[in-house]
């Protein structure tokens, strides 16, 4: 059987396998379909220092192959997180990261911080997608100055394994990739839902209440694929691969293209067991191909023929 193992900064997965934040809860929702345990790892929901009761219904809409959400990232805060949340996760032999996010700079440094502190969770994936209040709303990961600074401040506090999540909606993804590679990041995920919208033609006014949100799905996947290749050649720290994976051929195409890791998204609110089918799909692919371990195809296209970013 071919060896599944990888490693990210200092950490060690039993497997490239993650699930995605926001579509898996915080594990527990999982249980009864399957051993959580047998993951590489999982992304918590999103969590940020103050409760937060996310935007105003509608805030999910289908789209051709696809859907869309304006959640807003509704939890209830890092104080409700570290005494009935944190308990619960750390009985999990998987390696359980939390997704951050914050309005603030300070809000972000001041959660990393706090993690920092738990021991059973090994590193943290920085959302710098979320709207900066300080600038108006544009997101920290669409403007290279905020983006470098809230990566370099969380870095200055936080001593375990730091991913960055970056947004899909800039010119130029390799960019913000250096920058989180320049910053001390461990790792870079990619890609966040892209921007977009729907109208509800019966009705004569958009599917969401914020008008806008974040399209994932199958239909994002070829905008992915090409985003993940690019900054996979662009840094050395490992990149984690995710947007419209849903089957195991979906999965093996991110890291021919360069990724180290995937994250099972949207997927998992369709069909909960298919991060553990993607699993299992990638050890008989290695081994119908002769191939002794993930590492193998890691790059593979990169490595056969010669492209340009």
């Amino acid at each position: 059987m071919a060896e599944l193992g990888i490693s990210i900064g200092s950490l060690s997965f039993k497997n490239p396998v993650i699930t995605a934040s926001g579509t898996f809860g915080n594990g527990s929702e999982f249980d009864d379909f399957f051993d959580v345990s047998r993951l590489g790892g999982i992304v918590l929901k999103g969590t940020t220092l103050e409760p937060r009761e996310g935007n105003s219904y509608p805030r999910m809409a289908e789209t051709a192959s696809g859907m869309l959400n304006s959640v807003g990232l509704q939890n209830k805060g890092i104080d409700y997180f570290e005494k009935n949340i944190y308990p619960r996760v750390s009985s999990y032999n998987t390696n359980v990261i939390v997704n951050v996010n914050g309005s603030y700079v300070e809000d972000y440094v001041a959660l990393a911080e706090r993690i920092n502190k738990l021991d059973r969770i090994p590193a943290i994936e920085l959302n710098i997608s979320c709207p900066n209040v300080k600038t108006g709303g544009m997101a920290f990961g669409t403007n290279p100055e905020t983006a470098r600074e809230v990566i370099r401040k969380v870095r200055a506090v936080y001593s375990r394994v730091l991913i960055v999540k970056l947004s899909p909606n800039v010119t130029d993804i390799t960019q913000f990739a250096r920058i989180s590679e320049e910053e001390g990041a461990d790792s870079v995920s990619l890609i966040n839902t892209l921007l977009g919208m729907a109208i509800d033609a019966a009705a004569m006014k958009p599917s969401l209440s914020t008008v806008t949100g974040g399209l994932s799905g199958p239909a994002v996947k070829p905008v992915a694929l090409r985003m993940v290749w690019q900054a996979a050649n662009a840094v050395k720290i490992p990149v984690i691969g995710m947007g419209g994976i849903r089957t195991v051929n979906d999965a093996i195409e991110f890291f021919l293209a360069g990724a180290t890791a995937v994250q099972i998204g949207t997927a998992s609110l369709i069909e909960p067991g298919t991060s553990v089918d993607i699993l299992e799909g990638i050890g008989e692919y290695l081994d119908s191909k002769g191939f002794g371990s993930i590492s193998e195809i890691i790059g593979y296209i990169n490595r056969k023929q010669e492209r340009t970013i």
